[in-house]
Order: structure tokens, then sequence, then C-alpha cells
């Protein structure tokens, strides 16, 4: 081989690892692409009923809802979603290791926080629908009442941890499915965006 062709090959062959070592230097310097997180809607149990979406400026969480046991607190509170009552409200309470609350119209007033919590609707559920089968346990949503379960209306929470000793006094009516590290992170006075009914058009 000439002096003139091997130098040619040895040229070329350097030319080649020079561009695979630039090309491995790039494909080290940028990070591999990955698909954007999304959020992924929560799996229901069996033999529960629509599922309810809470977008909040924290987050959004969605829990199930049961029928089943609670069935005219669940329509009743799927009604207030269609009329998008809850739209624009703030969480009124929050305690830590307890429970979030949200649900009083009052909420979209911030002049009138000495009063938050004592509003509703104007129109009660109607019925105690305690059960034994849906209790406190961390992530259930239930009716908020002054005393009497029937009475409870618009105003619901969620609890942060098992709370079995409100089980004999307080309708759980569903219970977290996603977003639990949302409902977590939630302060007092929060905004709620929006909540709607999973599917509806």
């Amino acid at each position: 081989m000439s002096v003139r062709i091997l130098t040619f090959v040895l040229a070329s062959v350097l030319a080649g690892a020079v561009a695979t070592s630039a090309q491995t230097s790039r494909a080290k310097a940028a990070p591999a692409k990955t698909p954007a997180a999304t959020a992924q809607p929560g799996q229901t149990s069996p033999g529960t009923g629509p599922v309810i979406v809470v977008e909040t400026e924290k987050g959004t969480f969605e829990f199930e809802t049961y029928p089943n046991e609670a069935p005219k607190t669940v329509a009743h509170i799927i009604g207030l979603v269609n009329k998008r009552f809850y739209n624009g409200q703030r969480v009124h309470r929050v305690v830590p290791g307890f429970v979030i609350q949200m649900g009083d119209p009052a909420t979209r007033d911030m002049t009138k926080q000495a009063a938050w919590g004592s509003g509703g609707s104007g129109t009660p559920v109607g019925a105690a629908e305690i059960s034994k089968t849906r209790t406190h346990v961390r992530g259930a949503v239930a009716m908020a009442h002054a005393g009497d379960a029937a009475k409870a209306d618009s105003q619901f929470y969620v609890t942060l941890a098992d709370v079995h000793r409100l089980d004999a006094d307080y309708t759980v009516f569903g219970k977290v499915i996603s977003g639990m590290d949302v409902v977590m992170k939630i302060a007092q006075p929060d905004r709620i965006v929006r909540v709607t009914v999973r599917g509806a058009k």
C-alpha cells in the first residue's frame, strides 16, 4: 500500500473516530427526553358511583362516590356540582393530621372570613346515611354538619388519616382515589378552581 493511500486510510479512520466521539459526547450531554408526567384517573372500587374531580390551585384530586350506601347524599352533591356550586370557593378549614373542609359559598368573599364555615346551599340532604361499610379511613370524603347528620348540606371534608371516632356520627359518601398528595398539600384559604363529574359533558 502506498504512503498516500495509507495516509488517506488513517485520516478517514481518525475522522470517523472523532465524529463518533463527538456524537457520544453530545448524547451524554443531552438528557434523554421523557414523556411529560400526566395525572392518570384513579381506579374506582367495585360497586361505586360517579367520580368527582376537584381542581384546586394546588392540583387536582378525585374521589369515588358510594350511591349504594348514601344515595341521597351522592345525588345531592352531584346536583350541586352540576350547578357549579363549588367553583371559585375556598377551603375554609384545615386541621393537619385530621381533615380539610370545603363547601361554604361565603368563602368566595375574603372579607367574610369570620363567618366561613357557617354557610351552605340552603337545602339539606334530609337523611342521615351513616354506614358501617364506609368508614373514616384516610382519604374518606364525608358530610360536615352542626349536630344533625340529616341536616348536612353542601360542606364536606376529606380525612388526612384514619379517624374512626367519627364513624357513628357522619355520612361517608366517597373516598379519594387519586391526588391524595394534593389533598395533603392544601392549606386554608386555597381556592377551588372547579368541581366536575368525570366524563360529564
